[in-house]
């Protein structure tokens, strides 16, 4: 953890219940805190500040389009195309090889949709890299973090 640089907290992020817990028991006035602590309250107010930023949203929602949409159209376009082998007989196609492919297609796509969300950078000013290959391993650290805290 003291690897990883300082960074700033996203807005939507999942946070420590127990510490929402403590803060909320001693919550009183802004006189003696900080900025940042004057921030952390003025922003945990704010309704906007607790959705997902329209930017990462549509960030996402590309992704999703490229790691989901793709491999369920191929999925789809194996029943299409196996269809046309068989109408056609160029050759013998086993119904399983057809299941077969097209779950695998199928599967790609739901683990392409956990990837588009979890690999789409999470700060609303830096766009990510085209895979997203280290967004995916930080999203994925915080996400796992989160669950522990949340135990």
């Amino acid at each position: 953890m003291s690897s990883e640089p300082q960074r700033s907290p996203i807005p939507f992020e999942p946070k420590n219940r127990k510490k929402q817990r403590r803060k909320a028991a001693t919550k009183g006035s802004n006189v003696g805190k900080t900025g940042r602590e004057q921030a952390e309250v003025a922003r945990r107010a704010s309704p906007s500040q607790r959705t997902i930023p329209e930017a990462v949203s549509r960030r996402m929602i590309r992704r999703m389009v490229f790691f989901c949409g793709l491999p369920t159209a191929l999925g789809i376009s194996s029943f299409i195309l196996s269809y046309f082998i068989v109408t056609e007989q160029w050759f013998p196609l086993p119904n399983a090889a057809v299941v077969a492919v097209s779950m695998g297609f199928f599967g790609m796509g739901v683990l392409g949709l956990s990837y588009s969300v979890l690999s789409a950078s999470w700060d609303e000013n830096t766009p990510g890299s085209w895979l997203g290959w280290n967004e995916f391993v930080v999203n994925f650290r915080r996400m796992t973090q989160a669950w522990r805290s949340s135990r």
